[in-house]
């Protein structure tokens, strides 16, 4: 019976899609599905090098029910590329390009990216720790780690897939799943917003970019627009006031929002993004929306010199080389510009050395790399984000708002704050304890498995105290 419902929504659903227009158009509306599939699927299989049929049932199955049985995919290891069709009515194709990651074609590929020979520049950041595993002989710690990755019967699943805890720069212990390592870049989602964050820190911090003021987006540049006053600040807290979908939340109704639809089916997002309508003054309302962060990494893209080339040169040059970020992919979009909302990938070692960057003010091997103030700054919870707990880029648990007193309760500090992402990716630092935990994984519980995210830091804290 709950296959034949699920079967009668799904072509419900079909015929909502085929009667539409605008974001209702049946093309974009379906290509958002097959779009997440087959840029999830090559991202995964070519960049994280994961198995291409345990990831689609942990990964991607749950998250396009109950229409999936219309779904299909085909990974092409030798053109390297992954195609997927929904009903045969629309087909979209991702393309795997290292070292950029995957790009979905839009009818046909980005012109070819030319990246320049030579090796990494010099980590600032002294090693975290050597190349096996780091096992723990604590029992606590140890059994911190086998609560995390403990997993229920049946659905909905954790599916944890990589823990690493550092303590005063150091990896006191980790775990992975099977078929994951130190090695394997996994998905942040919209964890990367907090690189952008990151990035658009260097940025202030070379004197290149201002907080206030208008931001410099070329399409906004009349005075007599009523975007011209949105300024990066209003971008990084989610206040821009643009029309353009939100992103907090994910169901089968996501294929509607036209910020699914910039991710999964514009092949220039951060333009799509510009032409957006204002449905509040900047700083008026907060709405959580993947648009803004592509705005900021358009941003990003044209300060470091306006290609795809350039920008990848810029990020790897001022942020991961210099953190030692060595398994770690940024993608683009079709033009160029970083999926800065949600599609980094990075070993979970990768991302705690991006927390630690947070955890030490902004400075790393000495030399700050942030302005003075930035961590303080993100980490401060933006007016009208209290039910949610939200700063610049980041999750805050700074404040008095529902959502922050909420993850307290359950056992974070209050002065811990995170870069967080869909289905489960966290990067949680703490100052007052000196420690910086990264979680990955396919979580589908409610929250993104923050329940048990706050009984492992609270697990955490309580084993290094007692050490």
């Amino acid at each position: 019976m709950q296959k034949r419902i699920a079967h009668l929504l799904a072509f419900a659903a079909l015929g909502a899609f085929l009667s539409g227009c605008g974001n209702y158009a049946p093309g974009r509306a379906l290509e958002v599905a097959t779009g997440l599939v087959s840029h999830q699927l090559c991202s995964a299989v070519f960049v994280s090098g994961l198995d291409p049929q345990e990831f689609y049932r942990e990964g991607i199955a749950p998250m396009v029910s109950p229409a999936g049985f219309l779904l299909s995919h085909k990974v092409d290891r030798e053109r390297s590329e992954v195609t997927a069709s929904f009903a045969g009515l629309v087909q979209s194709r991702a393309v795997y390009r290292a070292p950029l990651g995957c790009v979905l074609a839009h009818g046909s590929l980005p012109p070819p990216v030319v990246i320049g020979a030579g090796s990494a520049n010099a980590s600032l950041l002294p090693p975290i720790a050597k190349h096996e595993v780091v096992q723990s002989a604590d029992p606590s710690l140890k059994s911190a780690l086998d609560r995390a990755f403990e997993e229920p019967d049946g659905a909905p699943h954790r599916w944890t897939k990589a823990l690493v805890v550092v303590h005063n720069g150091h990896v006191l212990a980790e775990r992975y799943a099977p078929g994951y390592g130190v090695d394997t870049p996994v998905a942040g989602w919209s964890a990367t917003k907090s690189a952008i964050n990151a990035l658009i820190g260097i940025l202030v911090q070379q004197g290149r970019l201002k907080l206030t003021g208008p931001a410099p987006v070329s399409a906004w540049a009349a005075s007599s627009d009523p975007r011209h006053a949105i300024s990066v600040d209003n971008l990084l807290r989610m206040t821009s006031g643009l029309d353009i979908g939100q992103s907090l939340t994910s169901s089968a109704l996501s294929m509607f929002d036209p910020s699914a639809q910039m991710l999964f089916v514009e092949p220039d997002m951060a333009a799509f993004a510009q032409r957006a309508p204002v449905a509040a003054a900047p700083g008026e309302r907060w709405n959580y929306t993947d648009a803004n962060t592509l705005l900021l990494s358009r941003i990003v893209r044209d300060q470091a010199g306006g290609d795809a080339a350039s920008v990848h040169a810029f990020m790897h040059r001022e942020l991961f080389d210099k953190l030692g970020m060595e398994h770690v992919t940024m993608e683009l979009d079709g033009a160029g510009t970083p999926i800065g909302s949600s599609h980094m990938f990075a070993t979970a070692r990768d991302w705690a050395r991006l927390g630690l960057l947070y955890l030490n003010d902004g400075i790393v091997g000495g030399v700050r790399i942030l302005p003075q103030g930035w961590v303080d700054y993100s980490a401060t919870q933006t007016s009208g984000s209290e039910v949610f707990g939200y700063g610049a880029g980041f999750w805050t648990n700074r404040g008095a708002g529902a959502g922050a007193q909420r993850r307290v309760r359950g056992g974070m500090p209050a002065d811990s704050f995170m870069a967080r992402g869909n289905l489960g990716q966290y990067v949680v630092i703490i100052p007052s304890k000196r420690l910086v935990i990264a979680r990955f994984g396919n979580s589908h519980t409610p929250g993104g498995d923050i329940d048990t995210m706050n009984r492992l830091v609270a697990d955490v804290v309580a084993a290094v105290t007692d050490l």
